[in-house]
């Protein structure tokens, strides 16, 4: 199986096949209005902006399982995003990333990625706390919060995956490398 055999729900329900961005690098991201790392929307805006015109899109996906920072619909997540930082890539219906109704994009990433690097003692501290109050991280690769990032190549290949505190000015080497 590839990541091209899958596909994902649009904001309006309708199907996205994944194999869409078939030759493309992606940056697959579950997000939360209302998560102290939110603010990491204005950074995913910026690469979106720097490299979509040479190959790069950025999945959004919602989800709500980490203390309910995602509320609202689908549309009020989007005008929220779209209003308040002002984002353009793709966003799509929310979805649960963990679980026995997690959505199979995130089963193939999480069984399909290096494990998570965290970098600096700051940011093993906050994962340490976040773990303690994360109800739905049960196996060992389960996306533990909101604003996990996963990189996937023109390929297809997952080459890395990101905790919720790396910042997305931080992947942008990664992503040149790859683009």
């Amino acid at each position: 199986m590839s990541i091209y055999d899958l596909s994902v729900k649009n904001r309006d329900g309708s199907d996205f096949p994944i194999s869409k961005n078939k030759g493309k690098v992606m940056l697959v991201v579950n997000t939360a209005t209302g998560c102290g790392f939110t603010p990491q929307y204005e950074g995913l805006e910026k690469l979106y902006e720097e490299y979509h015109n040479i190959g790069l899109e950025i999945l959004d996906f919602p989800c709500d399982q980490f203390g309910h920072q995602a509320p609202g619909t689908d549309d009020e997540i989007h005008e929220f995003c779209t209003g308040r930082y002002q984002t353009k890539f793709d966003q799509f219906k929310k979805i649960e990333v963990n679980g026995e109704n997690e959505d199979k994009l995130f089963t193939y990433l999480k069984e399909n990625s290096p494990k998570e690097e965290i970098k600096g003692m700051k940011n093993k501290m906050a994962m340490k706390a976040i773990m303690k109050i994360s109800k739905t991280c049960v196996k060992e690769n389960d996306i533990k919060w909101n604003f996990t990032k996963f990189l996937i190549d023109r390929e297809g290949n997952v080459v890395k995956r990101y905790d919720p505190t790396y910042l997305p000015k931080d992947m942008e080497e990664d992503i040149k490398k790859i683009i």
